[in-house]
């Protein structure tokens, strides 16, 4: 990625330091999501569960798997650690300030669209 332009990198838009393509970062979601993972290890038996699942998980990523087994793996983390939906609230100012970091990458992005091969262009 290319050196951060936004005001608040951990949770923005940016241009891939390629220009080929758009970064979304939300650093909210990656703690969210280890939160959410560890809060039921406190009780022995969910511990088991929910590391059962990681381990489950750690199998189907490293071995050839069949279509839909990876996300079939990650389910089963999420419903055993009781995980709740990969999301954040944006407040109306970061909305505005996303939306102007949005146009810049596309804009940026506009540029390459039609010179890529294999790549399609905005709609």
């Amino acid at each position: 990625m290319s050196e951060p332009t936004s005001r608040k990198p951990p949770l923005s838009f940016e241009t891939r330091v390629d220009d080929l393509a758009g970064v979304l970062r939300v650093d909210q979601i990656r703690t969210d999501t280890l939160v959410q993972l560890v809060q039921h290890w406190a009780e022995p038996k969910d511990r088991d569960a929910v590391i059962d699942a990681l381990d489950a998980l750690a199998s189907v990523v490293h071995s050839p798997r069949a279509e839909g087994a990876l996300d079939a793996a990650v389910e089963a983390v999420e419903d055993t650690a009781g995980m709740d939906t990969a999301q954040v609230d944006v407040p109306i100012p970061d909305v505005r300030r996303l939306l102007g970091e949005l146009e810049r990458v596309a804009g940026r992005l506009g540029r390459f669209a039609r010179r890529v091969p294999g790549q399609r262009g905005a709609a």
